[in-house]
């Protein structure tokens, strides 16, 4: 049978960087019971189906070159919120901004969240995201208490950590390539305060940044690193503890979402979304040197001061298109995930490589993180860091060579990567970090929930092959 898909579902989609792009069957059902019927179609024109949230990720996990993607962001409804236990259950389509706004107000605040609010649940729980209090709380995953989904094969699932718990584990973190989450239930964790105590420190080096993140992670709720990835090793720390009760004189008007509220103008004058224009010019070589250079000077000093929830977690939101100041060939995140016995002298090489060739990231950032129990983690008992490049048609082989030798030295170093984030990793390196018996678990559970391999994406098949 030829494929008499509608052309009008026909839409060219991209990755959150602009970097990447595929035309797949664009589906947006707002009912469960249509993603059961998506999938029929795809079965009977022998296409692939993709997930798609809020097209985040920074490489081709949402896209399906001439295949269906599933966008879920219609199915948006908060299902249950109980402010006594701070459990939360949701459609995969909400996102975190509806989730902090519901429960904030009654004194809780999701327990992980990604450095933007406009990410779903869905998309949340498939790359099993980690926040800046990894080293603490974990990834997502393990706040997680009971997801319902819905198999390619029709079968409908529910799952916990004890029940069908090897599907719990794959799920989370799988990328969207066993199942469709339909219903997520989510534990929120206590806060008094709408308010974080935070502390800006100041580093010189990569080894301090790194050595005072190991050293402080124990002290605070809180804690991540900004990297100089040009003039190797300036940067600052920003380290927070939520107030502990009582510290707040005003806590019912913090919680509040009128107060979290991110001001949409910079000095009230110049709206926020038309910054991208003036940043453009900047990014290049030298002017993010010069953007660095300035950033680093005014953070020389150590100072405390408090800053609301929302502002502290979504620093990317903060400035609204901003990936868009990259240019037409967009950008691209490396993220490596490295022991801490080994993390310095691997990224010391990487920068180093990256700067000998005049492909400098213009954006570093560190977190401190712990190991997990999921299938397909990127966890480590050490740190990570990740990178931002600009792409342009001139350098997007010489990109992918760079990128393809940080994998080489973040293997040796016995490094991690993180499915989300990276967009050249191979079927080869896959099976390096993950192992040949992990894979071969993942496999075993893609025929039986997808006996017909009907989930897959660009990501997918970049990966797994």
């Amino acid at each position: 049978m030829g494929i008499t898909l509608p052309y009008d579902k026909l839409t060219l989609l991209d990755n959150f960087g602009h970097s990447l792009r595929s035309p797949g069957y664009f589906f947006q059902p707002d009912r469960e019971d249509m993603i059961g019927e998506v999938f029929k179609l795809a079965k009977q024109h022998g296409l692939t189906v993709t997930l798609r949230g809020a097209g985040r990720s920074y490489n081709d996990a949402a896209l399906n070159g001439g295949g269906i993607v599933l966008d879920l962001r219609l199915l948006n409804h908060i299902l249950a919120w109980d402010p006594t236990t701070g459990l939360l259950r949701a459609e995969p389509g909400v996102t975190l901004q509806q989730v902090w706004q519901m429960v904030l107000p009654d004194g809780w605040w999701p327990p992980v969240v990604s450095g933007t609010m406009f990410t779903t649940l869905g998309g949340c729980l498939g790359s099993n995201i980690h926040g800046k209090n990894n080293f603490r709380m974990g990834v997502i995953g393990e706040h997680v208490t009971e997801f319902s989904a819905l198999l390619p094969s029709g079968a409908q699932v529910t799952c916990t950590p004890h029940k069908n718990g090897d599907l719990f584990r794959a799920m989370i973190g799988g990328m969207g390539m066993l199942g469709v989450f339909t219903s997520i239930t989510l534990q929120m964790k206590p806060v008094s305060s709408g308010l974080l105590n935070v502390h800006a420190i100041p580093t010189h080096t990569l080894a301090e940044q790194l050595q005072i993140i190991e050293d402080g992670a124990p002290k605070y709720d809180y804690i991540v690193g900004w990297l100089d990835c040009i003039t190797i090793g300036h940067g600052q720390i920003h380290a927070a503890n939520n107030l502990p009760d009582g510290e707040d004189l005003a806590p019912q008007k913090t919680r509040q979402v009128a107060y979290q509220t991110l001001p949409d103008r910079i000095f009230g004058i110049v709206p926020k979304n038309l910054l991208h224009y003036f940043m453009t010019p900047f990014v290049n070589n030298f002017g993010w040197w010069g953007v660095n250079t300035v950033k680093y000077i005014t953070s020389l000093r150590h100072h405390t001061f408090r800053q609301s929830h929302a502002a502290f977690h979504f620093l990317l939101d903060y400035l609204p298109d901003w990936e868009l100041s990259y240019g037409k060939g967009g950008l691209i995140e490396y993220q490596s995930f490295l022991p801490k016995e080994t993390a310095l002298a691997a990224w010391s090489e990487m920068l180093a490589l990256a700067k000998k060739r005049g492909l400098p990231s213009y954006l570093g950032v560190t977190k401190r993180h712990r190991l997990d129990n999921f299938l397909l983690t990127h966890a480590v008992d050490g740190f990570s860091l990740a990178m931002d490049f600009k792409v342009t048609d001139a350098n997007r082989p010489q990109l992918r060579r760079l990128m393809q030798d940080f994998d080489r030295v973040a293997l040796e170093a016995g490094g991690r990567f993180y499915f989300a984030k990276n967009s050249e990793t191979t079927p080869e390196t896959t099976v390096l970090f993950l192992g040949d018996e992990t894979v071969a678990k993942f496999r075993a559970l893609k025929k039986r929930c997808d006996p017909n391999h009907l989930l897959e994406s660009d990501l997918y098949r970049r990966v797994f092959g």
